[in-house]
């Protein structure tokens, strides 16, 4: 199993321990670096930064969001990146949810997401293969637009550029049991956002390709307190389940229903949506934030790191402001 760390999306501002972060995270042999973006700070801008002051850990979006950019404008960021970081891109995918693809980047949400995504995939894979002028007849993404308000003139483009590599890895958040499935098919890899090792029946994996990456995020912490070094993974917890969708639709609440907490997750949505944000982080069970992360004394790290190891995942990608933390977990998956 590979390490990576994820750094997320800035908060205020950017960190500026961050750098120094990724560059000991790959002197301990992490194999990845991964950024992400919401409403706030972009993916693909950080990653070029610890580009240039890295040499070899890879570069990861976990993830950059489909209604953000065009898939031929997304190839090209990824392609970019790849030719001046030397081949170490790998492109991470999402769809979000409608609260943000409506309410921050003013596109509808797809009502067919798996075909929303399988196109978009289709056309970040043209553009990278360079094989022919990209042309899609799609539904969501189609290339040339023949809408009604074209001007009839567009025609199919080959990328100027010849891309470094033509199998870009291309991966995908994805939640639902149908997602997940079409992801296997059309993707490279999954990056899921809750992972629990003891569970991973909730995720309905079908028989995973050769080579395929399972790269689940996990919050980590080496402390003596496991209550207390769980409270920030309480504080995800809240404000994604209460705050990250509609309270009729929220992806990240119908996942942590199907593991078994659908009665806490109403009562954590229930808490945010009242502007009870305080109590709806309280109210995240310990025992869900614990079987999702790593915390506590390093020998309760190394026993349950074990399980994780067990399982189809191939990548761990650690969010840890703490280079102690990291030091432990790649000594003992070393």
């Amino acid at each position: 199993m590979r390490l990576g760390l994820a750094l997320g999306y800035w908060g205020r501002g950017p960190d500026p321990g961050h750098l120094a972060l990724v560059q000991e995270a790959e002197r301990l042999g992490y194999d990845s670096v991964w950024t992400s973006e919401a409403w706030g700070s972009d993916a693909f801008t950080p990653l070029t930064w610890y580009a240039a002051h890295t040499s070899r850990i890879r570069l990861g979006t976990a993830i950059a969001q489909m209604a953000a950019r065009s898939p031929t404008a997304t190839a090209m960021h990824a392609l970019t990146l790849d030719h001046l970081s030397g081949g170490r891109m790998v492109l991470g995918l999402g769809l979000s949810g409608p609260q943000v693809v409506e309410g921050w980047y003013g596109r509808p949400f797809p009502r067919s997401p798996l075909t929303a995504t399988r196109e978009y995939v289709d056309v970040v894979r043209q553009v990278l293969r360079r094989e022919a002028p990209v042309e899609l007849a799609g539904r969501f993404h189609a290339l040339p637009y023949r809408g009604e308000d074209a001007t009839g003139t567009g025609k199919p483009l080959k990328p100027i550029v010849h891309p470094l590599r033509a199998g870009l890895p291309v991966l995908l958040g994805a939640e639902g049991p149908r997602n997940i499935e079409q992801t296997t098919r059309i993707a490279d890899g999954w990056l899921p956002l809750y992972w629990s090792p003891t569970r991973p029946d909730v995720y309905r994996l079908p028989a995973l390709p050769r080579g395929f990456v399972v790269a689940p995020l996990a919050r980590a912490q080496v402390c003596d307190d496991v209550a207390e070094g769980l409270l920030p993974v309480k504080a995800m917890l809240g404000f994604y389940i209460g705050g990250m969708g509609h309270a009729a639709r929220n992806f990240h609440a119908d996942l942590m229903a199907r593991m078994g907490y659908a009665e806490e997750a109403r009562r954590i949505q229930d808490l945010f949506l009242a502007g009870r944000r305080q109590e709806a982080v309280l109210a995240v069970p310990d025992a869900f934030a614990d079987e999702i992360s790593l915390v506590g004394p390093r020998a309760r790290i190394a026993e349950r790191l074990e399980l994780w190891r067990a399982g189809p995942v191939t990548d761990l990608l650690v969010t840890s402001p703490d280079p102690h933390t990291l030091r432990v977990l790649a000594e003992l998956n070393a």
